[in-house]
């Protein structure tokens, strides 16, 4: 258990941003915390899949990196026996040269790996990235507020002209701020 701890402690083992860098971490650092909500998957062919998800968002690499776990069904909403169909983290870090985030996903259940670069957009946020096929892929964060989120997923394959939803989340604070 000593190595178990002493591993979290090395990871995690800050309670904010390093400090050269503290106002811009905070684009993600304002989603720290626990989240629960629900999760909506739309298929090419429009088939639908709907669950219960829960995110956490935490400091890591003393407050050099914003890291989250994004869980899907929910560990307390999932029927008994019920398999993740996503068990992923997020490992987001802020690149002052070019002002921008640095992301990477991995979610070992679905062998998904996906890089991508993050921006503020006015009020939102919004990480894109290009597929082999050169679809563009967009994560956005949108109606943010101190206890909720949507987040979004979508698609263009005609350069942003048109967009495809892939799937979105409606996510609430656990506890409220």
């Amino acid at each position: 258990m000593a190595k178990h701890s002493s591993f979290i402690d090395a990871l995690c083992g800050t309670d904010g941003p390093a400090h050269d860098r503290a106002g811009k971490m905070m684009l993600y650092g304002q989603f720290l915390g626990a989240w629960d909500g629900t999760v909506t998957r739309y298929g090419a062919n429009g088939e639908r899949f709907d669950s219960s998800a829960e995110v956490h968002f935490g400091w890591a690499l003393e407050g050099r990196i914003i890291q989250d776990v994004w869980i899907v069904p929910s560990r307390h909403g999932r029927a008994p026996g019920e398999a993740d169909r996503m068990y992923g983290t997020t490992l987001r870090v802020y690149d002052p040269k070019a002002d921008s985030w640095d992301i990477t996903f991995i979610d070992p259940v679905r062998q998904t790996y996906d890089r991508m670069t993050g921006r503020q957009a006015g009020a939102d946020i919004i990480q894109e990235y290009r597929k082999a096929d050169g679809t563009i892929c967009q994560w956005c964060f949108f109606e943010i507020t101190a206890n909720s989120f949507h987040w979004v997923a979508r698609e263009s394959t005609d350069e942003r002209k048109t967009w495809r939803l892939t799937g979105e989340y409606h996510l609430k604070r656990r506890t409220p701020v």
